[in-house]
């Protein structure tokens, strides 16, 4: 059952009304030609909607539930996945999962967060919010790969580290930034995709790549615009105000030089057809995949450095 968010009110009427005339039409009513002429104002409605979202509006879609999630990439996308648990010091983490798998017929280490698709499902993933055990396995990941020559691919979807006493009192600042050294210091090519929320360090944790490509109406910032607000103003009514000063958008990352590429989605959101998102994805990782084939290690390291080096140095 889709799911609309406030904003698409307009659109879910115009889509209420034509189930209403398929169950008439069922009942032997010849009514053909109203449910095209429905059909077709709501696809323009939600076209003209989409083409015009705010920068909160967006940040909305980014967290819509039905996105397509982690585990809904490596089952389209990677044959042979082998996930792998552990952080080798602590215990496992559900939040942050991964493994090695091949995509399109060659070997892959594949890590993100995963938020969950069902109640249960989402409490037993933490709603995507990886404790330090969850950073540290993608380290080991990371350096397993790097050994055998494997590239790195990230999914990025998350509100944040999870910031529980427990977390922190396993060091998750540390274990933070030792995944964000670890991206940094792979001589194999990693790439990572940002598929709805990119927030804080959580996301950076496994987002410092070669090429970082980013979905039409996803979101990336240092903070939530809730947060931002309540800090900024102590005021969280200004959460708007915030989203939209903060430039979370993937237009204003592109634009900064913060990512590579934006991936288009589906008119409504990659929500609405997440097998037709998902299977843009595949292209562009494969483009990106074949960009970074040809450099040696040393090259590798130096285009990302650069890479990171030369943001907010010049406008796209």
């Amino acid at each position: 059952m889709r799911s609309y968010l406030d904003f698409e009110k307009p659109v879910a009427e115009l889509e209420s009304r034509i189930d209403e005339l398929r169950a008439l039409a069922a009942t032997g009513s010849d009514i053909g030609d109203e449910i095209v002429r429905v059909e077709d104002k709501a696809a323009q409605a939600l076209s003209d909607l989409y083409a015009n979202l705010t920068p909160w509006q967006k940040m909305l879609v980014a967290r819509h539930p039905q996105r397509p999630h982690f585990t809904d990439f490596v089952n389209a996308l990677v044959t042979e996945f082998t996930p792998l648990a552990g952080d080798r010091k602590f215990g496992e983490d559900e939040a942050l999962m991964g493994g090695f798998g091949r995509f399109r017929g060659e070997s892959i280490c594949i890590i993100g967060q995963e938020k969950g698709a069902t109640t249960e499902s989402r409490i037993k993933h933490n709603f995507g919010m990886a404790r330090p055990e969850g950073y540290r396995k993608a380290v080991r990941l990371m350096e397993m790969a790097d050994r055998f020559g494997i590239p790195v691919l990230s999914i990025v979807d998350s509100a944040g580290a999870y910031p529980g006493i427990g977390a922190e009192e396993r060091g998750q600042a540390e274990a933070i930034a030792r995944s964000t050294d670890a991206c940094l210091s792979l001589g194999v090519p990693n790439i990572a995709i940002i598929t709805g929320e990119g927030m804080s360090g959580g996301a950076i944790a496994i987002t410092t790549a070669n090429r970082v490509l980013m979905f039409e109406h996803a979101i990336y910032s240092v903070i939530s615009p809730e947060a931002a607000s309540s800090i900024l103003w102590r005021d969280g009514t200004k959460a708007q105000e915030a989203a939209t000063s903060m430039k979370i958008t993937a237009q204003d990352m592109l634009r900064f030089g913060v990512i590579d590429s934006i991936l288009r989605e589906p008119s409504g959101g990659a929500h609405r057809d997440p097998q037709a998102m998902i299977a843009v994805t595949g292209d562009a990782i494969a483009q990106a995949m074949d960009e970074l084939r040809n450099l040696d290690r040393d090259a590798i390291r130096q285009q990302r450095r650069q890479k990171f080096l030369d943001i907010g140095r010049k406008l796209s």
